[in-house]
Protein backbone atom coordinates (compact mmCIF):
# COMPACT_ATOMS: atom_id res chain seq x y z
CA UNK A 1 0.00 0.00 0.00
CA UNK A 2 1.27 3.46 -0.90
CA UNK A 3 2.23 5.37 2.25
CA UNK A 4 0.16 8.45 3.00
CA UNK A 5 1.48 11.90 3.72
CA UNK A 6 1.36 12.83 7.38
CA UNK A 7 -0.37 15.60 9.28
CA UNK A 8 1.06 16.32 12.74
CA UNK A 9 -1.69 17.02 15.24
CA UNK A 10 -1.01 19.98 17.50
CA UNK A 11 1.86 21.17 15.29
CA UNK A 12 0.68 21.64 11.69
CA UNK A 13 -2.03 24.11 10.67
CA UNK A 14 -5.39 22.43 10.13
CA UNK A 15 -7.86 23.55 7.43
CA UNK A 16 -11.26 22.25 6.37
CA UNK A 17 -9.68 20.55 3.38
CA UNK A 18 -6.99 18.83 5.45
CA UNK A 19 -9.52 17.69 8.06
CA UNK A 20 -11.61 16.11 5.30
CA UNK A 21 -8.55 14.39 3.82
CA UNK A 22 -7.75 12.81 7.20
CA UNK A 23 -11.41 11.86 7.63
CA UNK A 24 -11.48 10.16 4.22
CA UNK A 25 -8.22 8.28 4.74
CA UNK A 26 -6.24 10.33 2.22
CA UNK A 27 -3.90 11.76 4.87
CA UNK A 28 -2.50 10.18 8.03
CA UNK A 29 -2.89 12.15 11.26
CA UNK A 30 -0.16 11.45 13.82
CA UNK A 31 1.24 12.79 17.09
CA UNK A 32 4.76 14.13 16.61
CA UNK A 33 7.53 14.43 19.20
CA UNK A 34 6.92 18.11 19.96
CA UNK A 35 3.23 17.65 20.57
CA UNK A 36 3.84 14.47 22.58
CA UNK A 37 6.21 16.33 24.91
CA UNK A 38 3.71 19.14 25.47
CA UNK A 39 0.90 16.67 26.11
CA UNK A 40 2.99 14.82 28.71
CA UNK A 41 3.97 18.06 30.50
CA UNK A 42 0.34 19.17 30.67
CA UNK A 43 -0.82 15.78 31.93
CA UNK A 44 1.77 15.78 34.73
CA UNK A 45 0.84 19.35 35.68
CA UNK A 46 -2.81 18.33 36.06
CA UNK A 47 -1.86 15.34 38.22
CA UNK A 48 0.10 17.65 40.50
CA UNK A 49 -2.83 20.06 40.75
CA UNK A 50 -5.24 17.22 41.60
CA UNK A 51 -3.01 16.15 44.46
CA UNK A 52 -2.41 19.71 45.69
CA UNK A 53 -4.26 22.12 47.96
CA UNK A 54 -5.34 24.75 45.42
CA UNK A 55 -8.85 24.38 43.98
CA UNK A 56 -8.90 24.36 40.17
CA UNK A 57 -12.18 24.06 38.30
CA UNK A 58 -12.94 20.64 36.87
CA UNK A 59 -9.77 19.06 38.22
CA UNK A 60 -10.52 18.92 41.92
CA UNK A 61 -13.91 20.69 41.95
CA UNK A 62 -17.36 19.87 40.61
CA UNK A 63 -18.73 21.21 37.34
CA UNK A 64 -20.99 24.13 36.42
CA UNK A 65 -22.85 25.41 39.49
CA UNK A 66 -20.88 22.87 41.58
CA UNK A 67 -17.62 24.68 40.80
CA UNK A 68 -17.05 25.50 44.50
CA UNK A 69 -17.50 21.89 45.64
CA UNK A 70 -14.07 20.43 46.39
CA UNK A 71 -13.41 16.86 45.20
CA UNK A 72 -10.96 14.63 47.05
CA UNK A 73 -7.96 13.14 45.16
CA UNK A 74 -9.55 9.69 45.49
CA UNK A 75 -12.74 10.88 43.77
CA UNK A 76 -11.08 12.82 40.92
CA UNK A 77 -11.01 9.71 38.70
CA UNK A 78 -14.65 8.89 39.38
CA UNK A 79 -15.55 12.53 38.67
CA UNK A 80 -14.17 12.26 35.11
CA UNK A 81 -16.00 8.97 34.51
CA UNK A 82 -19.24 10.47 35.78
CA UNK A 83 -19.03 13.57 33.61
CA UNK A 84 -19.08 11.47 30.42
CA UNK A 85 -22.05 9.45 31.67
CA UNK A 86 -24.08 12.35 33.03
CA UNK A 87 -23.58 14.59 30.01
CA UNK A 88 -24.54 11.88 27.48
CA UNK A 89 -28.13 13.02 27.21
CA UNK A 90 -28.47 14.06 23.58
CA UNK A 91 -31.56 13.26 21.55
CA UNK A 92 -32.64 13.14 17.91
CA UNK A 93 -31.21 11.37 14.91
CA UNK A 94 -27.56 10.39 14.99
CA UNK A 95 -25.21 12.76 13.19
CA UNK A 96 -23.77 11.56 9.85
CA UNK A 97 -20.79 9.20 10.10
CA UNK A 98 -18.44 11.79 8.60
CA UNK A 99 -19.49 14.48 11.10
CA UNK A 100 -18.75 12.24 14.10
CA UNK A 101 -15.39 11.25 12.64
CA UNK A 102 -14.51 14.90 11.96
CA UNK A 103 -15.37 15.70 15.57
CA UNK A 104 -12.72 13.22 16.75
CA UNK A 105 -10.13 14.64 14.34
CA UNK A 106 -10.77 18.22 15.43
CA UNK A 107 -10.71 17.26 19.11
CA UNK A 108 -7.37 15.43 18.81
CA UNK A 109 -5.81 18.46 17.13
CA UNK A 110 -7.00 20.76 19.92
CA UNK A 111 -5.92 18.41 22.73
CA UNK A 112 -2.53 17.79 21.11
CA UNK A 113 -1.66 21.46 21.55
CA UNK A 114 -0.78 20.51 25.13
CA UNK A 115 -2.95 22.77 27.28
CA UNK A 116 -5.67 20.32 28.29
CA UNK A 117 -4.13 17.74 30.63
CA UNK A 118 -5.01 14.81 28.40
CA UNK A 119 -3.06 11.54 28.62
CA UNK A 120 -1.16 10.30 25.58
CA UNK A 121 -2.90 6.92 25.97
CA UNK A 122 -6.28 8.64 25.59
CA UNK A 123 -5.17 10.38 22.42
CA UNK A 124 -3.85 7.09 21.05
CA UNK A 125 -7.21 5.40 21.62
CA UNK A 126 -9.04 8.20 19.78
CA UNK A 127 -6.51 7.92 16.95
CA UNK A 128 -7.25 4.18 16.79
CA UNK A 129 -10.95 4.97 16.31
CA UNK A 130 -10.10 7.41 13.51
CA UNK A 131 -7.68 5.11 11.70
CA UNK A 132 -9.91 2.05 11.98
CA UNK A 133 -13.02 4.03 11.05
CA UNK A 134 -14.76 2.87 14.23
CA UNK A 135 -17.03 5.85 14.77
CA UNK A 136 -19.23 6.42 17.85
CA UNK A 137 -22.94 7.15 17.42
CA UNK A 138 -23.74 10.74 18.42
CA UNK A 139 -27.25 12.23 18.75
CA UNK A 140 -27.68 15.45 16.80
CA UNK A 141 -29.57 17.52 19.38
CA UNK A 142 -28.76 18.66 22.89
CA UNK A 143 -25.90 21.16 22.59
CA UNK A 144 -26.38 24.86 23.31
CA UNK A 145 -22.87 25.62 22.07
CA UNK A 146 -21.55 27.42 25.13
CA UNK A 147 -19.60 25.24 27.58
CA UNK A 148 -18.60 23.60 24.38
CA UNK A 149 -20.75 21.01 22.65
CA UNK A 150 -21.14 19.05 25.88
CA UNK A 151 -23.79 16.43 25.11
CA UNK A 152 -22.60 15.37 21.64
CA UNK A 153 -18.95 15.26 22.74
CA UNK A 154 -19.88 13.19 25.78
CA UNK A 155 -21.62 10.66 23.50
CA UNK A 156 -18.63 10.74 21.15
CA UNK A 157 -16.23 9.63 23.85
CA UNK A 158 -18.38 7.15 25.78
CA UNK A 159 -16.55 4.23 24.06
CA UNK A 160 -13.33 5.29 25.80
CA UNK A 161 -14.88 4.15 29.07
CA UNK A 162 -16.64 1.12 27.61
CA UNK A 163 -20.08 2.67 27.09
CA UNK A 164 -22.12 3.83 24.13
CA UNK A 165 -22.35 2.40 20.62
CA UNK A 166 -20.17 2.58 17.52
CA UNK A 167 -20.50 2.04 13.79
CA UNK A 168 -18.03 -0.45 12.30
CA UNK A 169 -18.22 -1.30 8.57
CA UNK A 170 -21.90 -0.37 8.49
CA UNK A 171 -22.76 -2.40 11.60
CA UNK A 172 -23.88 -0.86 14.88
CA UNK A 173 -22.17 -2.44 17.89
CA UNK A 174 -22.38 -1.92 21.61
CA UNK A 175 -18.95 -0.87 22.83
CA UNK A 176 -18.72 -3.98 25.01
CA UNK A 177 -19.03 -6.15 21.89
CA UNK A 178 -16.42 -4.02 20.10
CA UNK A 179 -14.00 -4.53 22.99
CA UNK A 180 -14.58 -8.27 22.90
CA UNK A 181 -13.91 -8.42 19.15
CA UNK A 182 -10.85 -6.18 19.21
CA UNK A 183 -9.34 -7.20 22.56
CA UNK A 184 -9.68 -3.69 24.01
CA UNK A 185 -10.31 -2.50 27.55
CA UNK A 186 -11.87 0.64 29.01
CA UNK A 187 -9.58 3.56 29.77
CA UNK A 188 -9.34 5.02 33.23
CA UNK A 189 -9.50 8.76 32.71
CA UNK A 190 -7.17 10.91 34.75
CA UNK A 191 -7.97 14.25 36.43
CA UNK A 192 -9.57 16.72 33.98
CA UNK A 193 -9.58 14.28 31.04
CA UNK A 194 -13.35 13.86 30.95
CA UNK A 195 -13.84 17.61 31.10
CA UNK A 196 -11.22 18.19 28.39
CA UNK A 197 -12.98 15.71 26.12
CA UNK A 198 -16.45 17.28 26.38
CA UNK A 199 -15.45 20.97 26.52
CA UNK A 200 -14.95 22.41 23.06
CA UNK A 201 -16.65 23.45 19.84
CA UNK A 202 -15.90 20.35 17.77
CA UNK A 203 -19.56 19.51 17.02
CA UNK A 204 -20.38 22.86 15.44
CA UNK A 205 -16.91 23.04 13.87
CA UNK A 206 -17.36 19.62 12.24
CA UNK A 207 -20.65 20.77 10.73
CA UNK A 208 -18.87 23.94 9.59
CA UNK A 209 -16.13 21.89 7.88
CA UNK A 210 -18.68 19.79 6.00
CA UNK A 211 -20.83 22.82 5.25
CA UNK A 212 -17.87 24.81 3.94
CA UNK A 213 -16.99 22.09 1.43
CA UNK A 214 -20.58 21.74 0.27
CA UNK A 215 -21.15 25.52 0.09
CA UNK A 216 -17.96 25.91 -1.94
CA UNK A 217 -19.22 23.36 -4.45
CA UNK A 218 -22.64 25.06 -4.65
CA UNK A 219 -21.04 28.46 -5.26
CA UNK A 220 -18.94 27.14 -8.12
CA UNK A 221 -21.87 25.16 -9.53
CA UNK A 222 -24.21 28.16 -9.31
CA UNK A 223 -21.83 30.27 -11.41
CA UNK A 224 -21.78 27.59 -14.12
CA UNK A 225 -25.54 26.99 -14.06
CA UNK A 226 -26.28 30.73 -13.95
CA UNK A 227 -24.07 31.25 -17.02
CA UNK A 228 -25.92 28.44 -18.83
CA UNK A 229 -29.24 30.11 -18.02
CA UNK A 230 -27.93 33.48 -19.20
CA UNK A 231 -26.81 31.98 -22.51
CA UNK A 232 -30.15 30.22 -23.00
CA UNK A 233 -31.96 33.52 -22.31
CA UNK A 234 -29.59 35.48 -24.59
CA UNK A 235 -28.42 37.66 -21.71
CA UNK A 236 -25.80 40.38 -21.98
CA UNK A 237 -22.13 40.09 -21.04
CA UNK A 238 -21.85 43.81 -20.24
CA UNK A 239 -22.83 43.50 -16.53
CA UNK A 240 -19.69 41.39 -16.04
CA UNK A 241 -17.27 44.00 -17.42
CA UNK A 242 -14.19 44.39 -15.19
CA UNK A 243 -14.40 48.22 -15.41
CA UNK A 244 -17.81 48.13 -13.76
CA UNK A 245 -16.61 46.02 -10.84
CA UNK A 246 -13.46 48.06 -10.27
CA UNK A 247 -15.80 50.83 -9.10
CA UNK A 248 -17.23 48.55 -6.39
CA UNK A 249 -14.34 46.19 -5.76
CA UNK A 250 -15.67 43.46 -3.51
CA UNK A 251 -13.54 40.37 -3.97
CA UNK A 252 -16.52 38.07 -4.29
CA UNK A 253 -18.26 40.23 -6.88
CA UNK A 254 -15.12 40.71 -8.98
CA UNK A 255 -14.36 37.00 -8.81
CA UNK A 256 -17.81 35.94 -10.02
CA UNK A 257 -17.75 38.56 -12.80
CA UNK A 258 -14.38 37.25 -13.97
CA UNK A 259 -15.73 33.69 -14.02
CA UNK A 260 -18.82 34.73 -15.99
CA UNK A 261 -16.68 36.54 -18.56
CA UNK A 262 -14.65 33.36 -18.94
CA UNK A 263 -17.82 31.26 -19.36
CA UNK A 264 -19.07 33.55 -22.15
CA UNK A 265 -15.77 34.03 -23.97
CA UNK A 266 -16.00 33.34 -27.74
CA UNK A 267 -19.64 32.22 -27.50
CA UNK A 268 -21.54 32.02 -30.79
CA UNK A 269 -24.81 32.42 -28.89
CA UNK A 270 -23.56 35.66 -27.34
CA UNK A 271 -22.33 36.97 -30.69
CA UNK A 272 -25.70 36.23 -32.29
CA UNK A 273 -27.55 38.93 -30.30
CA UNK A 274 -24.95 41.64 -29.78
CA UNK A 275 -27.00 44.15 -31.81
CA UNK A 276 -30.38 43.36 -30.22
CA UNK A 277 -32.58 46.16 -28.86
CA UNK A 278 -32.92 44.78 -25.30
CA UNK A 279 -31.64 47.48 -22.96
CA UNK A 280 -30.92 45.43 -19.86
CA UNK A 281 -31.58 42.03 -18.32
CA UNK A 282 -33.64 41.12 -15.24
CA UNK A 283 -31.73 41.23 -11.96
CA UNK A 284 -31.37 37.45 -11.66
CA UNK A 285 -29.12 37.60 -14.75
CA UNK A 286 -27.64 41.09 -14.55
CA UNK A 287 -26.82 40.89 -10.83
CA UNK A 288 -25.24 37.43 -10.75
CA UNK A 289 -21.87 38.94 -9.70
CA UNK A 290 -23.40 40.98 -6.90
CA UNK A 291 -25.61 38.24 -5.46
CA UNK A 292 -23.32 35.23 -5.98
CA UNK A 293 -20.41 37.46 -4.94
CA UNK A 294 -22.07 38.47 -1.67
CA UNK A 295 -22.61 34.78 -0.89
CA UNK A 296 -18.91 34.20 -1.60
CA UNK A 297 -18.02 36.97 0.86
CA UNK A 298 -20.06 35.16 3.52
CA UNK A 299 -18.30 31.92 2.59
CA UNK A 300 -14.90 33.61 2.99
CA UNK A 301 -15.94 34.97 6.39
CA UNK A 302 -16.89 31.50 7.60
CA UNK A 303 -13.70 30.02 6.17
CA UNK A 304 -11.53 32.57 8.00
CA UNK A 305 -13.34 32.04 11.30
CA UNK A 306 -13.20 28.27 10.91
CA UNK A 307 -9.46 28.25 10.26
CA UNK A 308 -8.92 30.08 13.55
CA UNK A 309 -11.31 27.74 15.35
CA UNK A 310 -9.72 24.55 14.00
CA UNK A 311 -6.32 25.59 15.31
CA UNK A 312 -7.51 26.83 18.71
CA UNK A 313 -7.71 25.27 22.16
CA UNK A 314 -11.35 25.41 23.24
CA UNK A 315 -11.69 23.46 26.50
CA UNK A 316 -11.54 24.80 30.05
CA UNK A 317 -9.61 25.41 32.23
CA UNK A 318 -6.41 25.72 30.21
CA UNK A 319 -3.24 24.45 31.83
CA UNK A 320 -0.04 26.39 31.16
CA UNK A 321 1.86 24.68 33.98
CA UNK A 322 1.05 23.37 37.46
CA UNK A 323 1.21 26.89 38.90
CA UNK A 324 -0.70 28.59 36.10
CA UNK A 325 -4.20 27.58 34.99
CA UNK A 326 -6.81 29.92 33.55
CA UNK A 327 -10.55 29.32 33.69
CA UNK A 328 -12.05 31.27 30.81
CA UNK A 329 -14.51 31.02 27.97
CA UNK A 330 -12.67 29.65 24.94
CA UNK A 331 -15.38 26.99 24.65
CA UNK A 332 -18.06 29.58 23.85
CA UNK A 333 -19.32 29.05 20.30
CA UNK A 334 -20.29 32.63 19.42
CA UNK A 335 -17.25 33.33 17.16
CA UNK A 336 -18.33 30.42 14.96
CA UNK A 337 -22.11 30.61 15.47
CA UNK A 338 -22.49 34.05 13.88
CA UNK A 339 -20.46 33.22 10.72
CA UNK A 340 -22.45 29.97 10.42
CA UNK A 341 -25.72 31.92 10.52
CA UNK A 342 -24.34 34.44 8.02
CA UNK A 343 -23.37 31.57 5.68
CA UNK A 344 -26.83 30.05 6.08
CA UNK A 345 -28.46 33.25 4.84
CA UNK A 346 -25.93 33.45 1.99
CA UNK A 347 -26.61 29.87 0.90
CA UNK A 348 -30.34 30.50 1.01
CA UNK A 349 -29.98 33.57 -1.21
CA UNK A 350 -27.97 31.57 -3.75
CA UNK A 351 -31.04 29.33 -4.05
CA UNK A 352 -33.40 32.30 -4.17
CA UNK A 353 -31.78 33.85 -7.25
CA UNK A 354 -31.43 30.43 -8.88
CA UNK A 355 -35.19 29.93 -8.61
CA UNK A 356 -35.76 33.34 -10.23
CA UNK A 357 -33.66 32.27 -13.22
CA UNK A 358 -35.60 29.00 -13.48
CA UNK A 359 -38.82 31.02 -13.56
CA UNK A 360 -37.43 33.22 -16.35
CA UNK A 361 -36.48 30.17 -18.41
CA UNK A 362 -40.12 29.03 -18.43
CA UNK A 363 -41.61 32.33 -19.60
CA UNK A 364 -40.97 32.12 -23.32
CA UNK A 365 -38.29 34.87 -23.44
CA UNK A 366 -36.15 35.36 -26.54
CA UNK A 367 -37.89 32.73 -28.62
CA UNK A 368 -37.79 29.91 -26.09
CA UNK A 369 -40.99 27.84 -26.04
CA UNK A 370 -43.32 28.43 -23.09
CA UNK A 371 -42.49 26.00 -20.26
CA UNK A 372 -39.56 24.82 -22.44
CA UNK A 373 -41.68 22.40 -24.44
CA UNK A 374 -43.17 22.90 -27.91
CA UNK A 375 -46.33 20.88 -27.38
CA UNK A 376 -47.83 22.32 -24.20
CA UNK A 377 -51.40 21.87 -23.13
CA UNK A 378 -51.26 18.12 -23.33
CA UNK A 379 -47.86 18.51 -21.64
CA UNK A 380 -47.16 20.63 -18.56
CA UNK A 381 -43.53 21.00 -19.52
CA UNK A 382 -41.15 22.17 -16.81
CA UNK A 383 -43.84 23.95 -14.79
CA UNK A 384 -43.84 21.65 -11.78
CA UNK A 385 -40.08 21.29 -11.23
CA UNK A 386 -40.14 25.05 -10.58
CA UNK A 387 -42.87 24.45 -7.97
CA UNK A 388 -40.42 22.17 -6.19
CA UNK A 389 -37.75 24.84 -6.38
CA UNK A 390 -40.16 27.46 -5.01
CA UNK A 391 -41.10 25.20 -2.10
CA UNK A 392 -37.45 24.61 -1.20
CA UNK A 393 -36.64 28.33 -1.45
CA UNK A 394 -39.41 29.10 1.03
CA UNK A 395 -38.33 26.29 3.34
CA UNK A 396 -34.83 27.77 3.35
CA UNK A 397 -36.20 31.18 4.29
CA UNK A 398 -37.80 29.63 7.37
CA UNK A 399 -34.40 28.18 8.33
CA UNK A 400 -32.65 31.57 8.12
CA UNK A 401 -33.56 32.79 11.60
CA UNK A 402 -30.13 33.06 13.24
CA UNK A 403 -29.83 30.58 16.08
CA UNK A 404 -27.04 32.75 17.50
CA UNK A 405 -29.58 35.53 18.11
CA UNK A 406 -31.15 33.42 20.85
CA UNK A 407 -29.87 32.44 24.28
CA UNK A 408 -31.44 30.36 27.04
CA UNK A 409 -29.66 30.29 30.43
CA UNK A 410 -28.44 26.87 31.60
CA UNK A 411 -26.50 25.33 34.50
CA UNK A 412 -28.53 27.21 37.15
CA UNK A 413 -27.36 30.53 35.71
CA UNK A 414 -23.64 29.72 35.66
CA UNK A 415 -23.93 29.49 31.88
CA UNK A 416 -26.24 32.47 31.43
CA UNK A 417 -25.41 33.25 27.81
CA UNK A 418 -25.09 30.49 25.24
CA UNK A 419 -24.38 30.58 21.49
CA UNK A 420 -26.69 27.90 20.04
CA UNK A 421 -23.95 27.45 17.42
CA UNK A 422 -24.63 23.72 17.20
CA UNK A 423 -28.05 24.57 15.74
CA UNK A 424 -26.41 27.09 13.39
CA UNK A 425 -24.11 24.37 12.04
CA UNK A 426 -26.91 21.90 11.50
CA UNK A 427 -29.14 24.51 9.84
CA UNK A 428 -26.42 25.52 7.38
CA UNK A 429 -26.25 21.95 6.13
CA UNK A 430 -30.05 21.67 5.96
CA UNK A 431 -30.17 24.79 3.79
CA UNK A 432 -27.43 23.35 1.57
CA UNK A 433 -29.44 20.11 1.24
CA UNK A 434 -32.23 22.22 -0.24
CA UNK A 435 -29.86 24.42 -2.24
CA UNK A 436 -28.42 21.42 -4.07
CA UNK A 437 -31.93 20.46 -5.19
CA UNK A 438 -32.80 24.05 -6.18
CA UNK A 439 -29.68 24.20 -8.33
CA UNK A 440 -30.62 20.80 -9.79
CA UNK A 441 -33.93 22.29 -10.97
CA UNK A 442 -32.13 25.19 -12.65
CA UNK A 443 -29.57 22.84 -14.18
CA UNK A 444 -32.35 20.68 -15.62
CA UNK A 445 -34.24 23.63 -17.10
CA UNK A 446 -31.10 25.48 -18.29
CA UNK A 447 -29.90 22.36 -20.12
CA UNK A 448 -33.32 22.03 -21.80
CA UNK A 449 -33.30 25.69 -22.85
CA UNK A 450 -29.70 25.39 -24.03
CA UNK A 451 -30.78 22.84 -26.62
CA UNK A 452 -33.08 25.38 -28.28
CA UNK A 453 -30.07 27.55 -29.15
CA UNK A 454 -28.56 24.87 -31.40
CA UNK A 455 -26.87 24.87 -33.86
CA UNK A 456 -25.19 27.89 -32.25
CA UNK A 457 -22.42 26.94 -29.83
CA UNK A 458 -21.62 28.48 -26.48
CA UNK A 459 -18.24 28.65 -24.79
CA UNK A 460 -16.41 25.26 -24.69
CA UNK A 461 -16.71 25.09 -20.89
CA UNK A 462 -20.49 25.50 -20.94
CA UNK A 463 -20.80 23.14 -23.90
CA UNK A 464 -18.85 20.53 -21.91
CA UNK A 465 -21.09 21.01 -18.86
CA UNK A 466 -24.21 20.74 -21.02
CA UNK A 467 -22.87 17.51 -22.56
CA UNK A 468 -22.26 16.14 -19.06
CA UNK A 469 -25.92 16.71 -18.18
CA UNK A 470 -27.03 15.06 -21.40
CA UNK A 471 -25.01 11.94 -20.55
CA UNK A 472 -27.50 11.27 -17.74
CA UNK A 473 -30.61 13.22 -18.75
CA UNK A 474 -32.12 13.23 -22.25
CA UNK A 475 -33.81 16.28 -23.72
CA UNK A 476 -37.54 16.18 -22.92
CA UNK A 477 -39.98 16.29 -25.85
CA UNK A 478 -42.95 15.48 -23.63
CA UNK A 479 -43.88 15.02 -19.98
CA UNK A 480 -42.13 12.28 -18.03
CA UNK A 481 -40.95 11.49 -14.49
CA UNK A 482 -39.07 14.74 -13.95
CA UNK A 483 -38.45 13.68 -10.35
CA UNK A 484 -36.04 11.04 -11.66
CA UNK A 485 -34.26 13.68 -13.74
CA UNK A 486 -33.90 15.90 -10.68
CA UNK A 487 -32.21 13.09 -8.76
CA UNK A 488 -29.66 12.71 -11.56
CA UNK A 489 -29.12 16.48 -11.73
CA UNK A 490 -28.67 16.71 -7.97
CA UNK A 491 -26.18 13.82 -8.04
CA UNK A 492 -24.16 15.62 -10.73
CA UNK A 493 -23.96 18.64 -8.43
CA UNK A 494 -23.29 16.73 -5.20
CA UNK A 495 -20.52 14.64 -6.77
CA UNK A 496 -18.82 17.88 -7.93
CA UNK A 497 -18.98 16.47 -11.47
CA UNK A 498 -20.14 19.79 -12.93
CA UNK A 499 -17.28 21.73 -11.35
CA UNK A 500 -14.70 19.09 -12.28
CA UNK A 501 -15.92 19.05 -15.90
CA UNK A 502 -15.66 22.85 -16.07
CA UNK A 503 -12.09 22.83 -14.77
CA UNK A 504 -10.99 20.09 -17.17
CA UNK A 505 -12.52 21.94 -20.11
CA UNK A 506 -11.00 25.23 -19.02
CA UNK A 507 -7.59 23.62 -18.80
CA UNK A 508 -8.01 22.03 -22.24
CA UNK A 509 -9.04 25.30 -23.90
CA UNK A 510 -6.75 27.57 -21.84
CA UNK A 511 -9.59 29.47 -20.16
CA UNK A 512 -8.94 31.05 -16.74
CA UNK A 513 -11.86 30.23 -14.42
CA UNK A 514 -10.23 30.81 -11.06
CA UNK A 515 -8.34 34.09 -11.25
CA UNK A 516 -5.95 35.51 -8.72
CA UNK A 517 -8.36 35.44 -5.74
CA UNK A 518 -9.12 31.71 -5.74
CA UNK A 519 -7.32 31.33 -2.40
CA UNK A 520 -10.15 33.23 -0.71
CA UNK A 521 -12.71 30.74 -1.89
CA UNK A 522 -11.12 27.30 -1.60
CA UNK A 523 -11.25 24.90 1.37
CA UNK A 524 -7.50 24.85 2.09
Amino acid sequence: MKSRKRFYYGEDELSAGIALEICRGQLAGVIGEKAAARVEDSYLAVKAIAEGDVSVYGINTGFGPLCTTRISPDDCIKLQYNILRSHSCGVGQDVPHEIAKLMMILKVHSLARGYSGIARSTLDRILWHIEQDVVPLVPSQGSVGASGDLAPLAHLFLPLIGLGRVMLAGEVLETAELFQREGLQSLQLGPKEGLALINGTQFMAAYAVRGLERFNNCLDSADIIGAMSLEALKGSVKPFDAKLHELRPYKGTSYVAQRCRAFLQDSEILASHQDCDRVQDPYSLRCIPQVHGASREAYAHLKNALEIELNSVTDNPLVFDKENTISGGNFHGQPLAIPLDYATIAASELGNISDRRTYLLLGGMEGLPMLLMKDIGINSGFMIPQYTSAALVTENKTLCFPASADSVPTSLGQEDHVSMGSISGRKLNQVIDNLENILAVELLTAAQAFDFRAPLKSNPVLETCHALVREGIDIAYGDRLFGDDLIVARDIIQAKSLVKASLLAADKYNIDLVGKDNGCFGIY
